[in-house]
């Protein structure tokens, strides 16, 4: 799929869309081999490839400019302070957030759904409380939950999701009521790509009362967020989802809720006052910021940001409602091959499995052709069992694939029925 725009555009853009053959150019991994092939990447969903510009941002800073921030009043520490506070303010502006103090940095989106279960729900949850979640969640998003519920006396309740991979919201309706205090819900899926109505559980939640939470790991690679217009309260997010590096992510929240939580952790950074009788703590975000902040990896995520949004995000939808149409109806017409979910707005992860093989033996035989996916319940054992399998095989695209390496991946599944007798 390579555009014929022209070659001047900014940042892989061409006129018609997404220039995926100046994109590749961008990520040198591309040009390896695996057992002899080119290596066909179609696992984004677990983890992103990084962009040239994105590992030359954190390389730049780590050899040339690198100290440590806040406090120190040499240059070098101030010019790292001010990249640090860069960054941020970039973050500020991806997801549409009022203020900078809105965005803490936190280790990823797991960390950032742990400060909130632990910081916000548990001091507020009382015995009979109600936490509503989904079938769709990501473990992330279910055990800070059962945890703090177990501890509070608090309850879990799930919204169904239905056949075709989408959340019932009539029985979204019908599950919150006057006890539930948290909703926390994925903007999509991993497994199915499913893209969920946030704005409408946003309404559901508020209407009780209630604060919601929206895992937003497998949407910032996919889709232009705003977190105002979404109407959630808590959006969390990794950069390894997003071309950038791991470690490092964001909890985005309501200043409101922020000022009101007391800090999860303890240390340096994060107080105005230490003395052995008392000690006061710093506004956020610094007051959920103890220790030695990840530097250099919130200046990769500011390049992230910053490449993503170079490329344009409705070139990036294009290009991605292009491929995850054309393997859809290429997995379709495979013999066996069963696919799981088929929501009307889903962006680009296709789950599957092959009758008689194992998900491991699928994707093994892939492997042997160069061709990478993800066979497991990728960490959302309770929506396997809701559809009856397992594990699944999950194909996920990115900024850099191309309707070329589908070739790969049925040829690929052709021969892993041919080797298992399918």
């Amino acid at each position: 799929m390579t555009s014929t725009g022209s070659a001047g555009t900014t940042a892989g853009v061409a006129e018609d869309g997404l220039d995926v053959s100046r994109v590749r150019r961008d990520f040198p991994f591309l040009r390896a081999r695996i057992n002899d092939h080119p290596v066909v990447y179609l696992d984004s969903a677990a983890t992103a490839q990084r962009p040239r510009a994105v590992v030359e941002a954190e390389s730049d800073f780590a050899l040339l400019e690198y100290a440590n921030v806040h406090r120190g009043v040499h240059t070098l520490s101030q010019r790292a302070t001010a990249r640090y506070d860069q960054a941020r303010e970039r973050v500020r502006r991806f997801v549409g957030a009022a203020a900078a103090s809105e965005v803490v940095f936190t280790a990823g989106t797991t960390a950032a759904i742990n400060l909130v279960a632990r910081s916000h729900a548990r001091p507020l949850l009382r015995p009979g409380d109600e936490i509503l979640l989904t079938e769709m969640e990501h473990h992330s998003n279910i055990v800070p939950w059962q945890i703090v519920a177990q501890e509070a006396g608090a309850v879990i309740r799930v919204i169904p999701v239905t056949d075709a991979g989408e959340l019932d919201l009539d029985q979204a309706a019908h599950l919150i009521g006057s006890r539930t205090r948290v909703v926390a819900v994925a903007h999509v899926s991993n497994v199915l790509g499913t893209v969920n109505p946030i704005p409408v559980i946003a309404e559901l939640a508020h209407s009780v009362g209630a604060v919601l939470l929206v895992d937003g790991a497998q949407a910032v690679p996919h889709r232009r967020v705003d977190v105002q217009a979404l109407g959630c309260d808590f959006y969390a997010a990794s950069a390894h989802k997003m071309y950038g590096p791991n470690g490092i992510g964001f909890l985005w929240g309501r200043r409101e809720l922020l000022e009101a939580m007391p800090p999860w952790q303890g240390g340096g950074g994060m107080i105005e006052v230490v003395s052995f009788d008392q000690t006061t703590f710093a506004p956020p975000p610094a007051r959920f910021e103890a220790g030695t902040p990840p530097i250099t990896q919130a200046i990769g995520l500011a390049a992230a940001v910053e490449y993503l949004e170079a490329l344009g995000w409705e070139a990036i939808e294009r290009h991605e409602a292009t491929l995850l149409a054309e393997a859809t109806r290429r997995l379709a017409e495979i013999p066996g091959v069963r696919l799981i979910g088929n929501s009307a707005d889903r962006v680009g992860v296709v789950s599957f499995v092959v009758d008689g093989i194992h998900p491991h033996d699928v994707g093994t035989v892939l492997d042997l052709g160069g061709v990478a996916v993800r066979a497991s319940h990728h960490c959302a054992q309770p929506l396997m069992r809701r559809f009856g399998v397992t594990g699944t095989v999950r194909a996920s695209f990115g900024v850099y694939n191309t309707l070329e390496e589908l070739d790969a991946l049925v040829a690929g599944l052709h021969e892993a029925r041919r080797v298992f007798g399918g």
